[in-house]
């Protein structure tokens, strides 16, 4: 009797593995770090080598803490850092360069070619995403044309390109199934995501083989059986999706108008929007929040560059806190008389400004300020860039649905920051007991597939919430505390006269 789910969770600085039981409670964690490798300015990479080990290794870890052997496991599901680029030798499943990380932006200048061209409302309109380094589809260009030999590989199918997923999924199959599900697919820049298939058109501009890509399946799907040579044993495969989609599953935001936001190094908001692929007019994404049995689901994703990126500059950068977690004890003993404004814009600002040149700024510095004013700064820009993405949202997007934003990630923790996040909003935030939600939501959907785990609609009721942050500020001081805010950011952008 299988008694555990096995969700890889690789991310952007560390592989995880976690075991989920059927309670869909973490039973043992793995995890190991990973080098970063940074070749020139603004370029980032990864080993894909040591991506598959420290994956491997976190795995046995897993297994190992728990007491159980790969024959308890029902199916493995994979979720990841998405748009991170790979291209690999079919024949000896070794990678041709290190793989291309989502933060890299040598691609930068290729794309300023492509939109002086007038070709970003046509990748927009297939893909629904923005013409940005960012994504995938650049940087295969870049390998084909600057690795020694790819192009000519690549064009004699030779060789196969996969996000990390995809690559993951070819060494646990021992090179049998290359594959990869939509939302990876949305985000590699040359995804139809209204037909669900590459587009010859965006193959053609960027001149990628079609013969490089991995068929695209839905989130809960077949994906192949365990190669019994890695864990000791088999089992099914079965289930992807990209890291801020199974954040979405993990929060059972199942119905449109939902919206979850994870708070990490920096923040991405998904809003749900139901079968309708919405074309924002406010520079948001349009992706795909998860596909089962062939029918996407969309979404609506905004970007924040730098959230709990902010704290860690105090602590690291100013040296004003001790530990990331005091910001918000900092923050609750600031002198309430200043309105000190800080705009985080250490690499350009996200959705809905996409400025990329302008820099960080602070305003309403008196003589009395200090680290504790500094905090409270740091943690309320997170919460007005929050109130940036749902104003947008909202805009794009009409629910008969009151908005309640479910979050997650490492900034969750502090009371301080989720009760003023939910004060600018005027929204409840809820959040939820469950701390796992990206791994968990690579776990359901690998469950679902296996018949391990209920139906959606039983998942969703198995959602708990830990805690909900109502709005306890008025309307005036909400508005006036954002119009500051806003006033901050027209005098940082560069567009500002």
């Amino acid at each position: 009797m299988t008694g555990y789910i096995l969700a890889i969770d690789q991310g952007t600085t560390s592989s995880r593995t976690i075991l989920f039981d059927k309670n869909y409670q973490p039973v043992a964690t793995g995890q190991q770090e990973f080098t970063q490798h940074f070749p020139a300015s603004g370029w980032v990479e990864h080993d894909p080598e040591e991506i598959w080990t420290t994956t491997v290794a976190t795995a046995q870890e897993a297994l190992a803490k728990a007491g159980a052997a790969i024959s308890d496991v029902a199916g493995i599901g994979i979720t990841n850092q998405r748009e991170t680029t790979v291209i690999w030798d079919r024949e000896t499943g070794k990678a041709i360069h290190n793989a291309i990380v989502w933060q890299d932006r040598r691609t930068a200048d290729f794309c300023g070619k492509l939109k002086q061209q007038g070709l970003e409302p046509t990748f927009t309109n297939k893909t629904g995403l923005l013409l940005d380094p960012y994504f995938s589809g650049t940087k295969i260009a870049w390998l084909l044309d600057n690795v020694a030999g790819a192009r000519e590989a690549a064009e004699q199918g030779k060789l196969a390109f996969g996000t990390i997923d995809s690559f993951l999924l070819w060494r646990l199959t021992d090179g049998k199934v290359h594959a990869t599900d939509a939302t990876n697919a949305s985000r590699t820049l040359i995804y139809d995501i209204h037909r669900g298939e590459w587009s010859d058109e965006l193959l053609d501009i960027l001149n990628i083989p079609e013969s490089l890509l991995p068929e695209v399946r839905d989130c809960a799907a077949d994906y192949g059986m365990l190669d019994p040579n890695i864990l000791g044993g088999s089992t099914k495969i079965a289930a992807i999706a990209g890291d801020q989609q199974a954040a979405t599953v993990g929060q059972a935001c199942f119905l449109p108008g939902m919206m979850k936001s994870t708070y990490g190094t920096g923040c991405f908001a998904l809003l749900n929007t139901g079968d309708v692929p919405v074309k924002s007019q406010n520079k948001l994404l349009t992706t795909i929040a998860y596909q089962l049995n062939g029918k996407p689901t969309y979404a609506l994703e905004g970007s924040i560059f730098v959230a709990g990126a902010a704290v860690q500059w105090l602590r690291d950068g100013l040296g004003i806190i001790e530990h990331a977690s005091h910001s918000g004890a900092f923050a609750e003993q600031a002198d309430p008389g200043q309105r000190v404004i800080m705009v985080p814009a250490f690499v350009g600002i996200g959705a809905p400004y996409w400025d990329a040149d302008c820099r960080g700024a602070i305003f309403g510095l008196t003589r009395a300020t200090g680290p504790k004013e500094l905090a409270r700064a740091a943690l309320e820009s997170v919460c007005f860039q929050t109130r940036d993405l749902l104003t947008a949202m909202h805009d794009d997007f009409t629910s008969s649905h009151e908005t309640v934003l479910r979050v997650d990630g490492g900034m969750v923790a502090s009371e301080w920051t989720m009760q003023r996040l939910a004060d600018i909003l005027g929204a409840p935030v809820d959040r939820p007991v469950s701390a796992e939600t990206t791994a968990l939501g690579a776990a359901y959907l690998a469950g679902l597939q296996t018949g391990f785990y209920p139906s959606i609609d039983e998942f969703s009721e198995s959602w708990r919430r830990d805690k909900r942050f109502s709005p306890t500020v008025t309307v005036t001081e909400r508005d006036a505390a954002y119009a500051n805010w806003q006033d901050a950011v027209r005098r940082t952008l560069t567009s500002y006269p």
